[in-house]
This record gives structure tokens, C-alpha cells and sequence, in this order.
């Protein structure tokens, strides 16, 4: 991987000027990611992303780690390259969406109601696009970053980075020599408080998974018999009571602090113990924290037997845990506790959970770049329920943050969009995005 090489400054268009288009072009390319090899994967998204930084003068290069599956990787020289560089990571690949139940199709990058509709266009070619709109920009005018920046943009973060992040930093850790920190999804979005404040929610942890299947063996047999030994019962009763539980509040630092910013956002103390009260205050985003507060274990999928009057000898469920930072061994536990012993856990896609402290000099150019486009910002720290490409990198000792910045009205159902029907971003928010990651890159 080469060094950038200069481009001149020219009449093309600002980054601005050119987010929504790029983002649209992106939206367009079917990237959907059905969790093995079935879709049609993220080559070609690779090879636009390359072209695009390629037409600035980087030398970016394409990695395959199975057929389609591809992730482009480029690296800009900063000012003092004896600094640390930093990574600006974002993913290509998206979740299936069914057309029939859009408003749009979620492949044709309409523009609608100040909206760019689409699948991933908030999870997250969004960030891929502002990321190329202010690269570009930054490029043709000749202007280097303080350090030396490390551009990805991956394969398969959908089904756990096994195909991107995962086998770049397995295969490939030298494209990542002498990054220290990072920035990537699901972060740096606006929460409006009231007309004074606007608070941006950076991610500064997000919880573990394990993604399991469940199995319970029984004995099969006809039907219309009595069979005190159905797998299928077994199972079901041990789901119904998984799915059910509650497990108890832990609040972690990260939690912590984000409690006490909004406490004092909101004018009232919060107790974690009773939040129902403050859930309702958040409108679109409670789904996203209220997830954060406990350990989570969802159902997602069943499976069992293959003729009506044959009782199977088999049972299958699936579950998405996700754990808090330090409670993996508590779940775990709880979990076994809750199923019983009839129910054989085990391991699809198991991950770490990620904290690191809301501090530093990198945390304080993400304010400032913020306060910088919106008087009213306040950054805050949040944990995401979910997880994300982070989660490979932290293996490398690069301390990693969710800032993807994005202005948002308030009525729009944010945390609603991730993986959901008429997912869309505003286009004003994206060009928003575009000066704060400007401003953001000048400083960091």
C-alpha cells in the first residue's frame, strides 16, 4: 500500500457538493450481506470505492478473502508522519431489504422529503460516502491531514467482520502499522435536548456477543403418540423463559457518564434502577440505550422436524446475546441457569465487549469540530448495544470510537433505521457530516 500521491486543486465540486451523489452511488450497488455467500458480496462496491480515491491520487488497494468478498484499503501521508496515524473504518456490505415493503426501493437511491432513501443509509454508506466527499476534497486541494490516515472500507461487518476487518487484521496487520486510534459507525449523532442543546452521542464502548444455536435432542417418534420426550417442547419452554427474562441492571462507566450528562442535560437526577421514566424522554434513540442498562439474549430462529406427523428427534433455536463490558462470565452463567440442562449451547459468532475512557486529544477535536458547526453541541459518551468492525481492530491495540457525525431532526426515528424498512438520512445531515469530519480531520 503507497502513499498518496499530490493532486492538484481543479474546478470539481466540493465535498458538499458531492456526498449525496457518492453516498446514492453506493446505495445502488447491492451489497447485501445474507450471512454466507449467497449475495452478490462487496466486490464491486470495492473496486468504486478504489476508483474514487484513485481519481485523487491515492493507490488503494483491493483484498479479496473469498469470491466477491472484497474490502479497499489506502493509506494518506499526513504532515508529521512520525505521529501515530489514525483509521477511519467504515463497512460496505449491507443487510437484506425486501422491495415490497419500502416505500422505495431500497436499491434506488431516491431523494424524497429531504431524505436519501435506501438500504445502508445510515448502516452505513453514509459514513463510506462522507469519508470519500472530504478525502477527495481534501486531496484535489492539496490539503494533508496532521497525521498519516489509514482508509478501509470493508467486507461482512454484517455477519461479524469474518471476510473484512477480521481477516485484514489477521492476514494484513502491516496495512495498519502505527495506528493508534480509530473512528467508525454509530456515533457522533444529534439528539435535541430543547432549542439550547443538542447533544452528540460518541461511542466510547459497545457490548459482547455471542450468537448461538441451541440444540435439544429428544425422541422421535409418531405424531399421534404420546411422547413425554418431545425435543421440540423441550426447547420451546427453554426459549419462552430465555425470552422472557430480564436480566438485572449493570451500569458500567461508559453508561455511568452518559447518565450523569443527560441528568444534567435534562435537569433531573436519573436513577438506573428506574429508567422507564426516562426512556420515554428519548424518544427514537430509548431503544438504543435502554439495551445498554442489562444483558440482552433475543430469540431470533426455530427450526425443527420436517412432516406433520412425525415428531422430530431434534430441535434448533437461535439466540443473540449481547453482554456488557465485564459481565461475559455473569451471562454466560445466567444463561446456562435459564435454559437448564437439556438445552446444548453453543457458539455461531462469539465477540468481545470494547470500553476505552471519553477523553484525550482525539475526543476533544470531535467536540470542537462540532461545536464548530453546531453552537448548541455537547459531545457525550454512549455504549452501543450492538457491535461493530472495532471489535478487530481492538485486537490491535487501536483505541477505537464510534463518530460517524450526523445533525438529525428530531422526529426522525434514528435508531429505528438501523436494519429497518425505509431506511434513510437526511440530506442536509450528510453534508453536515461532510464539515464536521473536515474540521475533525484538521485537528485530530
Amino acid at each position: 500500500m503507497s502513499e498518496s500521491k499530490p493532486a492538484g486543486a481543479g474546478t470539481a465540486r466540493s465535498g458538499e457538493d458531492e456526498v449525496v451523489d457518492l453516498c446514492r452511488d453506493l446505495i445502488r450497488i447491492d451489497t447485501s450481506n445474507y450471512g454466507d455467500h449467497s449475495g452478490p458480496g462487496e466486490r464491486l462496491a470495492a473496486e468504486y470505492v478504489a476508483e474514487k480515491l484513485a481519481e485523487v491520487g491515492l493507490e488503494p488497494r483491493i483484498i479479496e478473502s473469498h469470491k466477491g468478498r472484497a474490502s479497499t484499503v489506502a493509506r494518506i501521508e499526513g504532515e508529521d508522519p512520525s505521529r501515530p496515524a489514525l483509521l477511519i473504518h467504515g463497512h460496505t456490505d449491507v443487510v437484506p431489504a425486501n422491495a415490497a415493503d419500502w416505500t422505495y426501493d431500497p436499491f434506488a437511491g431516491e431523494i424524497a422529503d429531504g431524505c436519501l432513501w435506501g438500504r445502508g443509509a445510515v448502516d452505513m454508506k453514509d459514513m463510506d460516502a462522507m469519508t470519500l466527499a472530504v478525502v477527495r476534497d481534501r486531496l484535489r486541494s492539496g490539503r494533508k491531514p496532521p497525521r498519516d490516515i489509514v482508509l478501509a472500507f470493508l467486507a461482512d461487518e454484517e455477519a461479524g467482520g469474518t471476510y473484512g476487518a477480521r481477516h485484514l487484521v489477521d492476514k494484513h496487520p502491516e496495512l495498519f502499522d502505527g495506528v493508534t486510534e480509530a473512528i467508525g459507525e454509530v456515533g457522533g449523532f444529534s439528539f435535541t435536548v430543547n432549542e439550547n442543546l443538542r447533544l452528540y452521542l460518541i461511542e466510547t464502548a459497545q457490548k459482547g456477543m455471542h450468537w448461538m444455536r441451541l440444540t435439544v435432542d429428544g425422541t422421535a417418534g409418531h405424531g399421534s403418540m404420546t411422547n413425554k420426550d418431545n425435543a421440540i417442547t423441550e426447547l420451546c419452554e427453554a426459549v419462552g423463559r430465555l425470552g422472557r427474562h430480564e436480566f438485572p441492571v449493570r451500569v458500567t462507566k461508559t453508561v455511568r457518564s452518559f447518565l450523569d450528562e443527560l441528568s444534567d442535560a435534562l435537569g433531573t437526577p436519573l436513577d438506573p434502577e428506574d429508567m422507564e421514566a426516562t426512556l420515554t424522554k428519548l424518544g427514537g434513540i430509548a431503544k438504543m440505550i435502554g439495551t445498554t442498562l442489562r444483558n440482552t439474549a433475543a430469540p431470533t430462529m426455530l427450526g425443527a422436524g420436517y412432516k406433520v406427523n412425525v415428531i422430530p428427534g431434534q430441535a434448533v433455536a437461535h439466540v443473540d446475546g449481547r453482554f456488557l463490558p465485564g459481565y461475559e462470565e455473569e451471562f454466560l452463567a445466567d444463561l446456562d441457569r435459564i435454559l437448564g440442562p437439556r438445552v446444548k449451547r453453543e457458539d455461531v459468532h462469539a465477540d468481545k465487549a470494547l470500553e476505552t475512557s471519553f477523553d484525550g486529544r482525539l475526543v476533544d477535536a470531535m467536540q470542537s469540530a462540532l461545536r464548530a458547526e453546531d453552537p448548541i453541541a455537547r459531545a457525550v459518551p454512549y455504549m452501543l448495544s450492538g457491535g461493530t468492525d472495532a471489535k478487530s481492530f481492538d485486537d490491535l491495540g487501536i483505541r477505537c470510537f464510534g463518530f460517524a457525525p450526523l445533525q438529525l431532526p428530531p422526529e426522525l426515528d434514528f435508531a429505528g433505521m438501523f436494519h429497518g424498512v425505509d431506511e434513510r438520512v437526511p440530506v442536509d445531515g450528510l453534508k453536515f457530516g461532510v464539515r464536521v469530519l473536515d474540521r475533525f480531520l484538521d485537528q485530530c
